[in-house]
């Protein structure tokens, strides 16, 4: 994955985030959750592009 197209998902993925937070209503403290999830799968995501995290295919939740 070339570097190009995680700054550019990088900041879909921000202005996607903008966009609920600011014209969707919602109560604050699940815009906190929201905003907490999307940060951690954009972390989770990062360490795994960059080849830091290993694969996620292994992980099952049940």
């Amino acid at each position: 994955m070339s570097l190009m197209s995680i700054v550019l998902t990088l900041i879909v993925v921000g202005v996607l985030l903008w966009l609920v937070n600011s014209y969707i209503p919602m109560d604050s403290k699940i815009k906190t959750i929201l905003n907490g999830v999307v940060v951690v799968a954009v972390v989770l995501w990062l360490l795994q592009a960059f080849g830091i995290l290993g694969s996620l295919n292994g992980i099952h939740v049940s």
